[in-house]
């Protein structure tokens, strides 16, 4: 396979052609953020958190899904790439509604992981808040509250789980991930499976925190 020659962060450097932007920063120890990229998935770039500056490009293209091309210059970390990123982080916190002090995956959330990354506080912008009540079963909760739309869970579910149980639903505001044809959580879904909630960045999906006191033989307690 031809090796193809580019030019990352001044530094001229070659990958193998097809190779991905993102790819190719990994492989030279660059680190690009990203929400919705995953090696097993294959790439979408729905979250944009991972663009970067292409010299002659007229947009940020995104690079998880961008193949180099020969004489490609690309700066991974330039202040427009920067600042992009931050407002992209700043748009997801305005539409999110979940809180962090009661996530039970706040100290791994990737979104919060980023936004102290990129030194993101309070958003500045003002916008709809989505609300939806949680779903569970004896496998899986469902909290589309905290959901910020990154389709991983979806791509999982069909390409690694091989399911299909997960879709997206609905336009614009509306959108959600739904089960099946928006069906309700029934008590056999994702029966021992896991694999949405291994790759959820937020915590829209997770185990169910209720416990059974007849296992434990202790009152039930939820904090």
């Amino acid at each position: 396979m031809a090796e193809v020659k580019v030019t990352i962060n001044g530094a001229q450097t070659s990958g193998r052609e097809g190779v991905t932007i993102l790819e190719l920063a990994q492989e030279n120890g660059i680190k690009i953020p990203t929400l919705c990229y995953l090696t097993e998935l294959s790439p979408t770039g729905a979250c944009r958190i991972c663009i970067v500056e292409v010299e002659g490009s007229r947009t940020l293209v995104g690079s998880c899904h961008t193949p180099i091309t020969p004489g490609m210059i690309i700066q991974t970390h330039s202040p427009k790439v920067l600042a992009t990123r931050k407002v992209i982080i700043e748009l997801l916190f305005a539409s999110h509604c979940g809180f962090c002090m009661l996530c039970n995956k706040a100290n791994v959330c990737n979104l919060r992981e980023l936004a102290a990354d990129l030194d993101v506080g309070l958003s500045p912008f003002q916008t709809r808040k989505r609300f939806y009540p949680i779903e569970d079963n004896p496998y899986i909760q469902i909290d589309r509250t905290q959901c910020i739309l990154c389709r991983k869970c979806v791509r999982a579910c069909r390409e690694i789980a091989e399911n299909g149980i997960l879709g997206i639903a609905y336009r614009s505001f509306d959108t959600k991930i739904v089960i099946d044809n928006d069906q309700p959580l029934a008590q056999d879904t994702c029966r021992d499976c896991d694999i949405c909630i291994s790759v959820c960045p937020t915590g829209c999906l997770s185990k169910p925190k209720k416990l059974s006191a007849a296992k434990t033989g202790k009152p039930l307690i939820i904090c």
